[in-house]
């Protein structure tokens, strides 16, 4: 038997030359059981300057991040030439093609959705949601940067925060890192 887990919420906003990432801390498994309530799902990579957040199985992400943070060493902090190495590889290696987790991750001047489908998006609006929550998180999210005079540590948290009020997989304990 197959135990699916959701695992999370994380929103990424770029406003006035800030930049934010926020996940929530929930791990359910299956439908009705909430594992963890204080999972950290972002972090800080490539001596401070990068931050990432992944939505998925943690091992998985988890693995990610190191073959991420490897690329990011190889080029110098470069996010979107380790961004493609890092697509390449997932792809193209048997054991990681297998990992499912969509990663953000930005630094001071771009932000990318890293998917081991091969995609690399980077968005329109400077506004990036993934997991569980991720749409109602992105809704939040570009409605408040549109309306409000919030700044981008203050969008992504309190976009989360909405999230978490719509979506069972998605709680309020929040972590925020900003660049």
């Amino acid at each position: 038997m197959e135990i699916s887990f959701h695992a999370t919420t994380i929103c990424a906003v770029r406003k006035n030359g800030k930049a934010a990432i926020a996940g929530d801390g929930q791990v359910t498994m299956g439908q009705n059981v909430i594992m963890k309530q204080h999972a950290k799902k972002v972090r800080r990579l490539y001596r401070g300057q990068i931050l990432a957040g992944f939505a998925g199985s943690v091992g998985d992400a988890i693995t990610l991040f190191e073959k991420f943070e490897a690329k990011l060493e190889e080029h110098q902090g470069n996010l979107q030439r380790a961004a493609v190495e890092l697509v390449k590889e997932w792809r193209t290696d048997q054991m990681l093609r297998k990992l499912e987790a969509l990663m953000i991750v930005m630094d001071k001047d771009g932000m990318l959705l890293i998917s081991g489908n091969g995609e690399i998006i980077e968005p329109d609006d400077d506004i990036i949601a993934i997991g569980s929550g991720g749409n109602f998180a992105l809704s939040a999210a570009r409605a408040l940067k549109r309306h409000a005079e919030l700044d981008a540590k203050e969008i992504a948290e309190a976009s989360l925060k909405i999230a978490a009020e719509i979506c069972v997989y998605t709680n309020d304990n929040i972590i925020v890192e900003e660049l």
